[in-house]
């Protein structure tokens, strides 16, 4: 066996786990940590003969390695070296190395808090800091801390910041390894120009001409990736080079082609899922477009959205590693010196910007309702845990407390996103669980439909069209050009695993796609949305968000609709991709508790009275309206609360009766201060609408109009009886002349109050 870098950190690591419970190890890419360390490991003696667990961040990485680590030792994985990923685990009990995906340590976890059997967890490739690698750490954590303190935990990385998180872990102990196994030329390609994809092509062209050994290309995703593989077939030879396209949405099978060395020369188009932990045998090249796509999860529209951005300064260094490992390389960056001093350091960890729904979840199983009090390396951002919890009390997984509910249990033991652990649940407790399996593996697979398809056909629901094409795939016919093979044998594969999952024995004769409206409802029940308005391809979600049918889309001017898969986009509304559509029977059926009916009784300036209407609601959205009769109170109440809103009296009916009351009533308060006249002003009044207007004006109306008389006849309640009779004696509503006449006051004015008469008519007023 060849040296390694790490063979000579490989002494003071077995001393630091000799003394400390924590131990990070810090070690450049290629110096062999994934592969030597476990190994060197196995027989220490504070094992006490337990078994090792060792965490990879992905699936392949995890097979590769129990497989490469297992031939090391002349054996095949299943022996003393085992893995556990989703669906498929070899181990026996021999096993004493045991190698899986972080998801899956977690649910290790909480159905065995002591994790009886082993003496020592690695977390490998800490760097990327996922979700799962600091919630299982948190909890393995807590368990040393509070029952296995003879534990060990290492933490291993290449570009991890070991300073900070040695300051996060309090007596944990950092080791480095020092240089790589071979060294690796940076070259800089300056500023990328354009589209990303030719210039990686243009470069992929270059390196061939100017290099040796087989080139890994990195890219943001697979539709970059395809396109790259389609122009390159026009540039080269397949003859001569083999493209091998490498990302998570390809099935195990076809991902496991980019490890297998070949006889020509090999072009490897990835993701970040090349990062780390992959022995791509045969590498010499590196081509970094230096863009990534990842999830970033936004409390504030409670949907995610996929964001192209920058690869961190770390990703950089673990990328250019790749053509280090077997012989001395090259790495094309496709960005400039300058640019490379601007990369943020390190990547920002998973639990700031992910959906945190299955870490709720986890919490509430755990038997933890303040996050706080688990040993975090960093505590889960306050405002997404709120989100997660409140859709997993939607989901019904988890009480007003935050404790785990039965349903919550069950759907915790299923390897699915709970919304998902949901929607399939559903379908078991209904009879569809055949569909609900097909529907949970399509939404956590990739789209079966191609995405350049043109045009999309008229449709009920947009997984119908994807469950017919899984169906006609099954039963042997040729696939339409649109329908992506590999895909339709990803989804049949983790529907079969489901179906075992919860026992399911049914044929897919049992499967009706009538109902998968209602089953991804209960997935998303705060993704049912309302048609705006008729024709349109906007609507509201129960949730409060506006969100718009992607073109893409085959559901047509539908008037409730829930939301499959959506993305909440860079602003405003979110563009829904897939969705079906509901009928409002099915709603009130199915979601009868969650629907509030209630009255709303609203004031109606222009008609001076109450409005009142029964409503049905679900969440944001206004099922049905219908008006009822306001009682006198609702009427008093919506008018109040529209009233005070106002600054001034004008949206009364106020008659001129109203105002001569107000006046006669001012001249005396400024005439005969002494006799304690009410201030009955406008601002006076509109302070005290309450107490002066009461519910006369309300009672008379079956409508609850307010009406002038009523006004009047409640402003003049405000005097006692000695008041109204002094006031209609001091300041009276006319006077009597000598001619007879009866010649009306008018009090209107700041001065004086006056009348207007003919002069004869006032001949003998003394």
């Amino acid at each position: 066996m060849s040296a390694l870098p790490i063979d000579k950190a490989l002494p003071g690591l077995l001393n630091a786990l000799e003394r400390s419970s924590v131990v990070i190890l810090h070690a450049p890419p290629g110096a062999g940590k994934t592969t030597r360390v476990p190994l060197a490991l196995l027989e220490q003696p504070w094992l006490n003969g337990k078994k090792i667990l060792m965490l990879e961040p992905r699936r392949l990485a995890a097979v590769n390695a129990a497989c490469w680590i297992a031939n090391s030792l002349g054996e095949i994985a299943g022996g003393r070296v085992g893995y556990a990923v989703r669906f498929d685990r070899k181990h026996s009990s021999r096993t004493r190395l045991e190698i899986l995906t972080e998801g899956l340590l977690t649910r290790r976890l909480q159905s065995d808090p002591l994790l009886k059997d082993a003496g020592l967890v690695i977390f490998d490739e800490f760097h990327e800091r996922s979700i799962h690698a600091d919630t299982a750490l948190a909890f393995c954590l807590e368990m040393q801390r509070e029952l296995r303190p003879e534990l060990r935990i290492l933490l291993m990385s290449a570009t991890v910041n070991s300073a900070e998180l040695s300051a996060a872990l309090p007596g944990s102990e950092v080791i480095s390894c020092e240089g790589r196994a071979y060294p690796v030329e940076i070259r800089y390609m300056g500023s990328l120009q354009g589209d990303p994809v030719t210039a990686a092509v243009q470069t992929v062209l270059l390196a061939l001409r100017d290099t040796e050994g087989d080139v890994l290309l990195f890219l943001p995703g697979g539709r970059e990736i395809r396109r790259a593989v389609e122009m390159l077939l026009e540039k080269l030879s397949s003859d001569e080079i083999q493209l091998t396209p490498l990302y998570g949405d390809m099935s195990y099978a076809d991902q496991e082609l980019a490890l297998i060395r070949s006889k020509r020369r090999k072009i490897v188009l990835a993701t970040n899922i090349a990062e780390t932990s992959l022995t791509i045998d045969g590498i010499r090249v590196v081509i970094d477009s230096g863009l990534a796509r990842r999830s970033q999860f936004d409390p504030a529209t409670a949907l995610s959205r996929l964001v192209t951005g920058r690869v961190s300064a770390a990703s950089a260094i673990q990328r250019a590693g790749r053509a280090g490992r077997t012989a001395a390389g090259v790495c094309y960056r496709l960005w400039s010196e300058y640019e490379q001093q601007g990369l943020l350091p390190f990547d920002p960890p998973e639990i700031r910007t992910t959906d945190l729904c299955e870490l709720a979840l986890n919490l509430a199983l755990w038997g933890v309702s303040d996050a706080a009090s688990l040993p975090w390396i960093e505590l889960p951002p306050l405002s997404s845990l709120a989100e997660a919890r409140s859709t997993l009390q939607l989901l019904a997984a988890i009480d007003e407390n935050f404790r785990i509910t039965q349903l919550g249990r069950r759907m915790a033991e299923l390897p699915l996103h709970p919304r998902l652990s949901r929607l399939l649940l559903a379908g078991v407790d209904s009879g569809l669980g055949f569909l609900a399996c097909d529907l949970a593996a399509l939404l956590s697979e990739r789209d079966l439909h191609i995405s350049s398809r043109e045009g999309a056909t008229v449709t009920d629901c947009d997984l119908s069209e994807r469950l017919d094409s899984l169906a006609r795939w099954r039963a042997g016919y040729k696939p339409d050009p649109w329908v992506d093979v590999n895909a339709c044998r990803m989804v049949d594969r983790v529907a079969a695993d489901l179906r075992r999952a919860t026992g399911l024995k049914l044929s897919p004769d049992s499967c009706d796609t009538a109902n998968a409206g209602m089953l991804i409802a209960q997935a998303y029940p705060d993704r049912i949305g309302m048609q705006r308005e008729a024709g349109s391809r906007h609507y509201l979600l129960v949730n409060g968000r506006g969100v718009m049918l992607a073109g893409s889309s085959g559901v047509r001017d539908a008037k409730f609709i829930v939301a499959a898969r959506i993305d909440g986009g860079a602003g405003g509304e979110g563009k829904v991709y897939a969705a079906s559509c509901l009928d409002l029977a099915e709603i009130r059926d199915r979601f009868s508790t969650a629907i509030r009916r209630e009255r709303v009784v609203s004031w109606d300036q222009l008609s001076h009275r109450a409005i009142a209407r029964e409503e049905e609601r679900l969440g944001s959205l206004l099922l049905d309206s219908r008006p009822v009769r306001a009682e006198r109170e609702e009427a008093r109440g919506a008018f109040l609360t529209f009233a005070s809103r106002q600054n001034s009296l004008d949206f009364l009916p106020l008659s001129r009766q109203f105002r001569q009351f107000q006046c006669r009533t001012r001249l005396l308060r400024r005439c005969q201060p002494e006799a304690g006249w009410p201030d009955i002003s406008d601002p006076a009044l509109l302070d005290s609408l309450d107490k002066w207007l009461g519910s006369a004006p309300f009672t008379a109306d079956p409508y609850a109009r307010i009406s002038a008389p009523a006004l009047c006849a409640a402003l003049e309640e405000i005097l006692d009886r000695g008041q109204r009779a002094r006031l209609d004696r001091d300041a009276p509503l006319s006077l009597t002349v000598p001619s007879g006449s009866r010649i009306p006051v008018d009090y209107s004015t700041d001065d004086e109050p006056f009348i207007s008469v003919r002069l004869q008519e006032l001949f003998g007023l003394a």
